[in-house]
């Protein structure tokens, strides 16, 4: 069975490679997204890999999934913290969410440890830096996998 996997990544993801280099790598988003495709590829997922530097559009994006994606995967950025629209636009789905973060929130400022989206999340993957992104579509696809027995 092919399964479709959403990752919607949120603001300042797309200046990967170029910020704060120390935490987050020299890898783009663009490297990132390419990493993925060729991963889901090999295990017959369909992957899309969409961004947004603006709350209501993450939104948008989510709302947009409800029916045509079996699995969600979110790195919500500085919004994991901060926004209960993202958390309530989640909240409608009725599919398997997975929570990423390339940093350990945990191991941070003390504002980053509250996620609102780990409230809706099916599974969290945190502190991996950008490998957590494979991570997080082969537990989905295991999650998915499970859920089709």
């Amino acid at each position: 069975m092919k399964y479709k996997i959403v990752v919607i990544n949120g603001p300042n993801l797309n200046l990967l490679g170029e910020r704060e280099k120390e935490k987050y790598g020299s890898i783009s988003l663009k490297d990132i997204e390419l990493e993925c495709l060729k991963y889901a590829k090999k295990n017959d997922i369909e992957l899309s890999f969409m961004q947004s530097n603006i709350e209501g559009e993450i939104v948008s994006l989510i709302q947009d999934c409800r029916n045509q994606y079996s699995g969600l995967i979110i790195n919500a950025a500085g919004y994991t913290h901060t926004s209960v629209s993202i958390l309530d636009a989640l909240k409608v789905l009725k599919i398997p969410i997975i929570e990423l973060h390339i940093t350990n929130i945990y191991n941070r400022e003390e504002f980053r440890h509250k996620s609102f989206i780990s409230k809706v999340a099916t599974g969290i993957i945190c502190g991996f830096g950008v490998e957590g992104y494979t991570m997080a579509i082969e537990a989905m696809k295991r999650i998915l996998k499970n859920e089709n027995r």
